[in-house]
């Protein structure tokens, strides 16, 4: 980036910082602190508290920065990763991992967890960031590096939610990408077989050596797809390169195409037009509505506006009521599942829950480090698996497949995703998110509870 604007970018972004920590401080003291970003990606409506107070962010969504020798870029933590690509691909550059929909933040994905085809080689995204200048619940700002004054707020703000404080600025490691991504999808007739190549193909040292992406598509108990990206600097000869944000669905070409080209941008946004394929609640997967439902409305975002939308008013539940028919719950989830226990985990959720399809997407932490508020075993590979849809309700047990679900990934030796709704009660939740880590790092940083506490926000209590 030229230096003069790098340098104006810089001056701006710290004059945003010093307007939001004095509107931060100005808040009467015991009234609780939210940062108010125009999109979201986690599935709780529970809507705002009136008592909260929710500080504009607009100024905080930018890149600040590319540094192409040395592979980073400074981003303001309100950041799209839609932005960020579209920057660092200027350069002939992409992010370690970056998540699936558009409208993800850098900062929510870091304070959250987000995963992607690149997982299996390059984690978390909070696992390549550098630094991160934080707001904390106490007023100050710090910048949390692995080692240092405030490795305790770098380590433990991975899946704090927004609890422990609020990213401003972060240091993100990027990688080179070549101009096209060639894919080939393998069918598999069984989990077995299909946890057994995913397993293959995530040796960094044999079969994953040269491949860049991995995942899968389960379509049922006898047909799921893994699938492998490379990056290419041309499509094969005579091969056509895909365009799935028209006409065409992406998850449904590997039923159609065993090998495919994208060009790397779409690669990236691959499942963000169909929102996988959750496109098709809507009638946008038909082909007489997807003619006119117009290109800029097929975006993740905006199927996420209308289920919000919908929740609110709760008017599929009215519809079902008066058509007589069973009310909805809304599974969705994503959870990770150690591999050698995928086909039992798949087994269950075929025969309990019955959602079709479902995302396979392998993940193992990059280095020896690992995270106390998301404690996944270092060394070990782990498969998240992704399912976003509704089923029946059972009668009197409105949240029983979501039950089902966290019932199964404890006893898989799982871990769960907490964009989504949680039905632990306390104790346990604090057992499976270290609830001792999480509160000596909350008591340091925000001493007088100004931010929400994470149980009680993600259980929609705050």
């Amino acid at each position: 980036m030229n230096l003069s604007v790098a340098s104006a970018k810089r001056a701006d972004h710290a004059d945003a910082v010093a307007d939001l920590v004095e509107r931060y401080r100005a808040v009467p003291p015991g009234q609780r602190v939210r940062l108010g970003k125009p999109s979201s990606n986690l599935f709780r409506f529970g809507g705002s508290r009136p008592d909260v107070r929710l500080l504009d962010t607009s100024r905080l969504t930018g890149v600040i920065d590319v540094d192409v020798s040395a592979r980073t870029a400074d981003v303001q933590g309100m950041t799209t990763y839609e932005d960020l690509v579209d920057a660092t691909l200027a350069h002939g550059l992409m992010p370690l991992v970056v998540p699936q929909l558009k409208t993800i933040t850098v900062g929510g994905a870091v304070a959250g967890l987000g995963i992607e085809s690149t997982s299996f080689r390059h984690g978390l995204p909070h696992e390549s960031v550098l630094e991160m200048d934080l707001l904390t619940g106490s007023g100050e700002v710090v910048t949390a590096r692995p080692d240092g004054e405030h490795a305790d707020l770098y380590a433990t703000f991975p899946n704090s939610y927004g609890t422990l404080g609020y990213s401003l600025r972060l240091r993100v490691e990027l990688q080179p990408v070549a101009p096209f991504v060639q894919l080939t999808h393998h069918r598999f007739g069984t989990a077995a077989e299909a946890a057994a190549e995913i397993e293959r193909l995530c040796d960094l040292d044999g079969a994953g050596a040269g491949i860049a992406f991995v995942d899968g598509t389960v379509f049922d108990g006898r047909e799921q797809y893994v699938t492998v990206g490379r990056f290419v600097e041309e499509p094969m000869p005579g091969a056509q390169v895909s365009d799935y944000t028209g006409q065409h669905v992406f998850y449904r070409s590997l039923q159609q195409r065993p090998v495919d080209h994208l060009t790397t941008r779409d690669y990236i946004w691959r499942w963000d037009t169909d929102w996988f394929w959750c496109s098709r609640a809507f009638g946008v997967q038909n082909p007489l509505v997807r003619r006119v439902w117009p290109r800029r409305y097929r975006r993740s975002d905006v199927y996420r506006r209308l289920v919000a939308l919908d929740q609110r008013h709760g008017i599929t539940n009215r519809v079902h009521d008066l058509t007589g028919s069973p009310r909805q719950e809304m599974v969705i989830q994503d959870v990770e599942i150690p591999v050698e226990n995928l086909e039992r985990f798949l087994e269950v959720f075929h025969r309990d829950v019955g959602i079709s399809p479902v995302w396979l997407c392998p993940i193992r932490l990059r280095g020896k480090r690992e995270w106390p508020l998301y404690p996944m075993q270092a060394d070990r590979l782990y498969v998240n698996v992704g399912f976003w849809s509704t089923v029946d309700e059972v009668p009197g047990r409105p949240d029983a497949h979501n039950r089902l679900v966290e019932e199964l990934v404890a006893e898989l030796g799982g871990h769960k995703s907490l964009y989504s709704t949680v039905h632990y009660d306390e104790d346990e939740f604090w057992r499976r998110y270290n609830g001792d880590a999480y509160r000596a790092v909350k008591d340091r940083y925000d001493p007088d509870g100004r931010l929400p506490g994470l149980y009680s926000k993600v259980v929609g209590q705050s």
